[in-house]
Protein backbone atom coordinates (compact mmCIF):
# COMPACT_ATOMS: atom_id res chain seq x y z
CA UNK A 1 0.00 0.00 0.00
CA UNK A 2 1.34 3.86 -0.63
CA UNK A 3 0.70 6.27 1.32
CA UNK A 4 1.80 10.03 1.83
CA UNK A 5 4.47 10.54 3.75
CA UNK A 6 4.30 14.32 4.92
CA UNK A 7 7.10 14.37 7.62
CA UNK A 8 9.89 13.21 5.56
CA UNK A 9 9.17 14.97 2.76
CA UNK A 10 12.10 17.76 1.77
CA UNK A 11 10.52 20.34 0.93
CA UNK A 12 7.45 22.22 2.06
CA UNK A 13 4.96 21.37 -0.24
CA UNK A 14 6.38 17.96 -1.75
CA UNK A 15 5.48 14.75 -0.13
CA UNK A 16 7.25 11.63 -0.90
CA UNK A 17 5.61 8.45 -1.72
CA UNK A 18 6.07 5.89 1.10
CA UNK A 19 5.44 1.84 0.85
CA UNK A 20 3.49 1.16 3.80
CA UNK A 21 4.18 -2.39 3.76
CA UNK A 22 6.52 -4.00 6.59
CA UNK A 23 10.31 -3.77 5.49
CA UNK A 24 10.49 -7.65 5.61
CA UNK A 25 7.84 -8.04 3.10
CA UNK A 26 8.76 -4.94 1.16
CA UNK A 27 12.49 -6.99 0.77
CA UNK A 28 10.86 -10.57 -0.46
CA UNK A 29 11.00 -10.02 -3.76
CA UNK A 30 14.32 -7.95 -4.59
CA UNK A 31 16.27 -10.75 -2.23
CA UNK A 32 14.48 -13.56 -4.24
CA UNK A 33 15.46 -12.31 -7.30
CA UNK A 34 18.99 -11.84 -6.20
CA UNK A 35 19.26 -15.51 -4.47
CA UNK A 36 17.39 -16.79 -7.73
CA UNK A 37 20.05 -15.35 -10.36
CA UNK A 38 23.01 -16.03 -7.97
CA UNK A 39 22.04 -19.55 -7.81
CA UNK A 40 21.41 -19.12 -11.93
CA UNK A 41 25.11 -17.92 -12.20
CA UNK A 42 26.52 -20.51 -9.73
CA UNK A 43 24.75 -23.26 -12.06
CA UNK A 44 26.16 -21.94 -15.71
CA UNK A 45 29.47 -21.44 -14.05
CA UNK A 46 29.12 -24.85 -13.25
CA UNK A 47 27.81 -26.63 -15.71
CA UNK A 48 29.93 -25.36 -18.74
CA UNK A 49 27.63 -24.07 -21.41
CA UNK A 50 30.82 -24.13 -23.69
CA UNK A 51 30.14 -28.43 -24.16
CA UNK A 52 27.75 -28.66 -26.94
CA UNK A 53 24.62 -30.46 -26.21
CA UNK A 54 24.41 -29.31 -22.12
CA UNK A 55 22.09 -26.78 -23.01
CA UNK A 56 19.36 -26.78 -25.64
CA UNK A 57 20.16 -24.81 -28.80
CA UNK A 58 18.66 -21.05 -29.46
CA UNK A 59 15.35 -22.17 -31.22
CA UNK A 60 16.30 -18.91 -33.71
CA UNK A 61 19.82 -20.40 -34.68
CA UNK A 62 18.21 -23.81 -34.76
CA UNK A 63 15.60 -22.86 -36.86
CA UNK A 64 16.61 -20.01 -39.29
CA UNK A 65 20.36 -20.17 -38.71
CA UNK A 66 20.46 -16.53 -37.50
CA UNK A 67 21.87 -15.22 -34.12
CA UNK A 68 19.01 -13.46 -31.98
CA UNK A 69 20.21 -10.82 -29.52
CA UNK A 70 20.38 -13.60 -26.89
CA UNK A 71 22.85 -16.12 -28.55
CA UNK A 72 25.80 -16.54 -26.52
CA UNK A 73 24.16 -15.25 -23.26
CA UNK A 74 24.77 -18.70 -21.29
CA UNK A 75 28.44 -18.56 -22.61
CA UNK A 76 29.12 -15.10 -21.58
CA UNK A 77 27.90 -15.72 -18.32
CA UNK A 78 30.04 -18.31 -17.81
CA UNK A 79 33.06 -16.65 -18.99
CA UNK A 80 32.10 -13.38 -16.71
CA UNK A 81 31.16 -15.90 -13.54
CA UNK A 82 34.60 -17.21 -14.17
CA UNK A 83 36.52 -13.94 -14.93
CA UNK A 84 37.28 -13.96 -18.48
CA UNK A 85 35.82 -10.85 -19.99
CA UNK A 86 37.23 -10.82 -23.66
CA UNK A 87 35.77 -14.60 -23.42
CA UNK A 88 32.18 -12.66 -22.36
CA UNK A 89 32.04 -10.11 -25.05
CA UNK A 90 33.28 -12.65 -27.67
CA UNK A 91 29.74 -14.66 -26.49
CA UNK A 92 27.69 -11.94 -26.31
CA UNK A 93 28.83 -8.03 -26.16
CA UNK A 94 25.37 -6.35 -25.92
CA UNK A 95 25.01 -8.69 -22.97
CA UNK A 96 28.37 -7.58 -20.91
CA UNK A 97 27.35 -3.84 -21.85
CA UNK A 98 24.10 -4.36 -20.03
CA UNK A 99 25.14 -6.61 -16.94
CA UNK A 100 26.46 -3.22 -14.93
CA UNK A 101 23.09 -1.69 -15.77
CA UNK A 102 21.13 -4.62 -14.66
CA UNK A 103 23.40 -5.07 -11.40
CA UNK A 104 23.03 -0.86 -10.55
CA UNK A 105 18.68 -1.69 -11.15
CA UNK A 106 18.98 -4.31 -8.35
CA UNK A 107 20.90 -2.38 -6.33
CA UNK A 108 18.40 0.81 -6.61
CA UNK A 109 15.53 -1.89 -6.41
CA UNK A 110 16.96 -3.04 -2.51
CA UNK A 111 18.06 0.39 -1.41
CA UNK A 112 14.09 1.27 -1.98
CA UNK A 113 12.77 -1.70 -0.95
CA UNK A 114 14.70 -1.00 2.33
CA UNK A 115 13.28 2.25 2.97
CA UNK A 116 10.12 2.27 1.23
CA UNK A 117 10.88 5.30 0.11
CA UNK A 118 9.14 5.50 -4.13
CA UNK A 119 10.41 7.97 -6.01
CA UNK A 120 8.01 10.54 -7.05
CA UNK A 121 6.64 10.53 -10.20
CA UNK A 122 7.64 13.42 -12.93
CA UNK A 123 7.63 14.17 -16.29
CA UNK A 124 10.87 12.88 -16.76
CA UNK A 125 10.35 9.63 -15.05
CA UNK A 126 7.34 9.18 -16.99
CA UNK A 127 8.82 9.58 -20.23
CA UNK A 128 11.97 7.43 -19.39
CA UNK A 129 9.31 4.63 -18.38
CA UNK A 130 7.62 5.04 -21.77
CA UNK A 131 10.89 4.90 -23.91
CA UNK A 132 13.32 2.81 -21.81
CA UNK A 133 11.35 0.16 -23.09
CA UNK A 134 11.14 0.82 -26.66
CA UNK A 135 15.06 2.01 -26.87
CA UNK A 136 16.31 -1.21 -25.61
CA UNK A 137 13.88 -3.33 -28.12
CA UNK A 138 15.47 -0.89 -30.39
CA UNK A 139 18.65 -1.06 -29.49
CA UNK A 140 18.65 -5.52 -29.00
CA UNK A 141 16.91 -5.51 -32.79
CA UNK A 142 19.70 -3.49 -34.45
CA UNK A 143 22.39 -5.84 -32.36
CA UNK A 144 20.61 -8.90 -33.76
CA UNK A 145 20.82 -7.33 -37.11
CA UNK A 146 24.49 -6.16 -37.30
CA UNK A 147 26.05 -9.26 -35.29
CA UNK A 148 24.71 -11.30 -38.31
CA UNK A 149 26.55 -9.29 -40.86
CA UNK A 150 29.85 -8.48 -38.65
CA UNK A 151 31.77 -11.47 -37.85
CA UNK A 152 33.35 -10.74 -34.63
CA UNK A 153 29.82 -9.35 -33.30
CA UNK A 154 28.73 -12.93 -33.53
CA UNK A 155 28.39 -15.71 -30.18
CA UNK A 156 31.77 -17.33 -31.09
CA UNK A 157 29.91 -20.76 -32.11
CA UNK A 158 30.46 -21.87 -35.71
Amino acid sequence: MLTRNDASSAQPGTAALFDARPRWRRMVAPVAAGVGVAAATLFIRTVDPHVPGVYPPCPTKALFGIECPGCGGLRATNCLANGDIAGALDHNMLFVVLVPFLIVGWGLWMYRARTGRLPAPTPARTLVARVLPIVLLVVASAFAIVRNFVPYLGSGVG
